[in-house]
């Protein structure tokens, strides 16, 4: 999969770095501003309470 995502990349070889780490830059952004927090809000954890 990785080695068919590489081929689709357009360019020369310090092209390809450039966009794949800005993709990659992206996807991690997109993840932590709004996947995780939706999903955090999907799974609440209990709220425990340790003896008296």
């Amino acid at each position: 999969m990785y080695a068919a995502f590489w081929r689709l990349l357009p360019g020369p070889l310090w092209v390809r770095i450039i966009t794949a780490v800005v993709l990659v830059a992206v996807v991690l952004t997109v993840l932590v501003l709004w996947v995780f927090p939706f999903v955090n809000e999907l799974f609440v954890p209990p709220e425990v309470t340790v003896g008296e």
